[in-house]
């Protein structure tokens, strides 16, 4: 409490001190501020969990060009190239494809590789790829 005395006047004047009372409640402010995160909850979801359908991806085929002209589909030969058309006119309407592995000669025509290749794109076949080119067999 604080007196102020005046030259007429003869009775004190009371003011409060309001420092104390701003310091405590700028306490009472920050330990709310930081007591705020402490105090929110999660809530909880049980959501369903995502299970991919279990599709098996059917076996590589093994398509070889010998030298000499030869396609081998997965170990047997083919008469012409209108077969292996035939072969690829049935996996481009499968509803997996399998993945064509393709092993050309080192002496094989260009000009034959370059026609299976076209022959696969013209059915829908789009996994087709070169393994052990590194190393052509003879």
């Amino acid at each position: 409490m604080a007196m102020r005395l005046s030259a007429g006047a003869a009775k004190p004047a009371c003011d409060i001190n309001t420092t104390p009372l701003i310091d405590v409640m700028l306490v009472l402010l920050v330990t709310l501020i930081v007591s705020l995160p402490l105090l929110t909850h999660a809530v909880k979801l049980n959501l369903p969990v995502f299970s991919p359908p279990q599709i098996t991806a059917p076996p590589a085929i093994e398509l070889e060009i010998d030298a000499d002209g030869t396609l081998v589909w997965n170990g047997s030969a083919l008469p012409d190239l209108a077969r292996l058309e035939n072969y690829f006119h049935a996996l481009g309407s499968a509803a997996v494809q399998p993945p064509i592995h393709l092993r050309p000669a080192r002496h094989a025509s260009y000009d034959l590789v370059a026609r299976v290749m076209a022959a696969a794109q013209r059915n829908h076949l789009h996994d087709i790829g070169f393994v052990n080119v590194a190393e052509f067999k003879d």
